[in-house]
């Protein structure tokens, strides 16, 4: 039996069992496995009502294959998809490129949009813009203009607003962002429309390069249109304000009385502001009143949380931060919890070190079990004895 023919097989094999699809993706967002990723694919395959539905569970899935270097089965999942019937609608197709844009496979991509005519699939700028996105996404950044010049005479489709959005990202990407802003002229001349997106990413660039005069008349620019949200004050927030809490609260301020609602990113500036000044009880009160503020905290939050926390020797408490981000499924990365560990264990916490090892063993990618073993190893915790850590777990 051939690879192929064996994933196929797989996929039918698992659909006979159908969790909700917002669980699969659940589940998927943390699973490490290729094979129990395509398990997870299978079983909830047959239940999309919409190329909406299907898009999230299949990029996720084909995300885990690639990260395993199982490009095969990627093509396999992806090419098995075009025997479905609504391979004939394009929004269906558009999901199909993409996903192999999120696992680096641009030529497949390309292969996929030039098989429309084959499969009776009509061409737009919706999957002239899945093109472009898998462009990105593949990392091809110097190639986007290229097509963008190319599709459109050839298939004799229009480029609408987020066409002209992923062009701009492509020069942004490679700190170009003066012919960003010559496409913003062009497509005023053409009457497209420039969204807050696009401004925002070339705000970012031209923040990014240095070019601080050439950001501020494009705010004022976004200003005079009313194409200003919360992610463009994000932006001008972590390039303007001098890690002083009362510049960010002012900005919340000055959002506040334009009508737009600070976000989560906004209230991490603030946060870390105060841990960045050793101002750990008014950074502590920013986090408890997130959900107050309309807002989940996010991966970012936690590790600020609990890197400044350590920073500040507030390891026990950065621990208790570190098991809440744990129940939220937004862990912060190795290098801020390797310093939680070796904090607890000069604070003589060994059992807490231990129990937060055993649980980085069980939630990051396979990849990681050494260097956490190396950090168990070099921390001594190998002889933390069973029972304790029997009830490290308990108390979980």
């Amino acid at each position: 039996m051939s690879h192929k023919t064996a994933v196929i097989r797989l996929i039918r094999h698992y659909s006979t069992t159908s969790p909700s699809i917002s669980k699969a993706k659940s589940k998927l967002r943390t699973e490490y496995d290729p094979d129990e990723a395509l398990k997870i694919y299978s079983s909830v395959s047959k239940t999309f009502a919409s190329p909406e539905s299907s898009r999230y569970v299949q990029d996720l899935t084909v995300r885990c294959l690639a990260k395993s270097g199982r490009f095969s089965d990627v093509e396999n999942l992806i090419e098995s998809r075009k025997n479905d019937p609504a391979a004939t609608q394009e929004p269906f197709l558009s999901t199909l490129i993409r996903s192999y844009g999120r696992a680096g496979m641009f030529d497949h991509a390309l292969n996929t949009y030039n098989q429309m005519d084959d499969l009776g699939t009509p061409r737009s700028a919706l999957s002239f813009n899945a093109l472009l996105s898998a462009c990105i996404e593949s990392k091809l950044f110097e190639k986007v203009p290229l097509l963008f010049d190319e599709i459109p005479k050839k298939y004799g489709l229009a480029p609408d607003k987020i066409s002209y959005g992923i062009l701009v990202k492509s020069f942004c990407v490679v700190s170009q962002p003066e012919k960003a802003l010559e496409l913003v002229k062009e497509a005023d001349e053409k009457g497209v429309e420039v969204t807050v997106v696009t401004y925002t990413t070339i705000l970012d660039a031209l923040y990014r390069k240095g070019k601080r005069d050439e950001a501020e008349k494009l705010w004022n620019l976004m200003h005079k249109k009313g194409c200003v949200d919360a992610a463009a004050y994000n932006v001008r927030l972590m390039f303007e304000q001098k890690g002083k809490p009362e510049e960010v609260k002012a900005m919340i301020d000055e959002m506040t009385n334009a009508g737009i609602k600070a976000d989560i990113v906004t209230y991490n500036s603030l946060m870390t502001c105060y841990l960045k000044s050793g101002m750990v009880d008014e950074a502590k009160a920013v986090f408890k009143g997130l959900r107050e503020n309309g807002c989940k905290p996010n991966a970012a939050t936690f590790r600020s949380l609990v890197y400044y926390l350590c920073r500040n020797g507030y390891y026990e408490e950065g621990y208790k931060v570190f098991k809440k981000s744990v129940a939220i499924h937004k862990i912060p990365e190795f290098n801020t919890l390797k310093i939680l560990a070796e904090g607890l264990v000069e604070k003589g916490r060994k059992k807490e070190a231990k129990g937060l090892i055993r649980t980085m063993k069980k939630k990051f990618p396979p990849h990681m079990l050494k260097a956490w073993a190396k950090v168990e190893e070099n921390l001594n915790l190998t002889s933390v004895s069973a029972e304790s850590d029997k009830a490290e777990k308990a108390s979980a």
